[in-house]
């Protein structure tokens, strides 16, 4: 392998080198940690059969250790700042391919079609914490072949992607995340393990997505219709929150009677319930 980036001194020299300066906006920690750094690789679980998509590269710093271990890596860089940086730390390999685009206007079933033709994907980067929901939530909708996502994602966010019913972190992305994967919290980071050191906790999160959903609805989007509606003020009741944001609105008594089949209490709260309660509301709405 050629020399690793993750210390601080190699990253420092070709930073300085091309001139680059940091920019806040667009959410630049590069990974200086090179024990956080392997636990990324090592949860992705990569092969020389399947592919790996990384957002965010940077300077190549994860870049280099995917592609040591995936058949074929494909880099989504946004900042054309970092391409010439990516040229030189990458020219090593012949299996990645830097893609210049914002990830979220990228035809990602193009992408994939182009590079990763008859492989499973998974999903490795160290994301850019302002837009990782949108991120996340693109990826698991646009129902790619995705084996994993392994993400460094604000501490925060990761428990609420993990949390269970009940819970002040569990809500509309907890329900989102675990319908499409299982996730497993891998490893918090602290600030100094990037450089420039952010001012929040990080965690490492897997996401391993399901063949199929997590429950089975008649309709999809009255699911999570449903969902949002349940947490738009999280201190009301349940029957409180259907009847003011439910959309297509629904008259109190069939909500009440929907939710008498699907035997849940209307004194609930969005946060006690399952996603098999939120699934068998839904279908209930469906018939009301």
């Amino acid at each position: 392998m050629t020399k690793r980036l993750v210390s601080p001194a190699v990253t420092r020299d070709v930073v300085n080198r091309h001139g680059f300066h940091f920019k806040k906006s667009l959410g630049q920690n590069f990974l200086i940690d090179g024990n956080i750094l392997d636990k990324i690789v090592t949860a992705a679980e990569l092969d020389q059969q399947n592919g790996a998509l990384e957002i965010g590269p940077g300077i190549g710093t994860l870049t280099q250790e995917l592609c040591e271990s995936a058949r074929q890596v494909v880099a989504v860089e946004k900042d054309n700042r970092l391409l010439p940086v990516l040229t030189e730390t990458l020219a090593p390999y012949s299996n990645v391919h830097v893609h210049h685009a914002d990830v979220l206007e990228t035809d990602l079933h193009e992408l994939f079609a182009t590079w990763f033709a008859d492989m499973e994907v998974s999903v490795v980067a160290n994301l850019p914490y302002y837009v990782t929901t949108p991120i996340v939530m693109k990826l698991l909708e646009e129902r790619l072949p995705l084996r994993h996502i392994v993400v460094m994602v604000q501490r925060e966010v990761a428990e609420r992607m993990a949390a269970k019913p009940g819970g002040k972190d569990y809500g509309t992305l907890s329900i989102a995340v675990q319908y499409y994967t299982e996730p497993e919290l891998v490893c918090r980071v602290p600030e100094s393990s990037f450089m420039p050191a952010p001012n929040v906790e990080s965690t490492v999160i897997k996401l391993k997505v399901r063949k199929a959903p997590a429950v089975q609805v008649a309709d999809e989007k009255l699911f999570f219709a449903l969902v949002k509606a349940s947490f738009a003020q999280r201190r009301k009741t349940l029957l409180n929150n259907l009847q003011n944001n439910l959309q297509p609105k629904r008259d109190k008594e069939s909500i009440l009677a929907a939710l008498e089949r699907a035997e849940i209490e209307p004194s609930r709260r969005g946060e006690t319930l399952s996603l098999a309660e939120y699934a068998r509301l839904a279908d209930q709405l469906l018939n009301s």
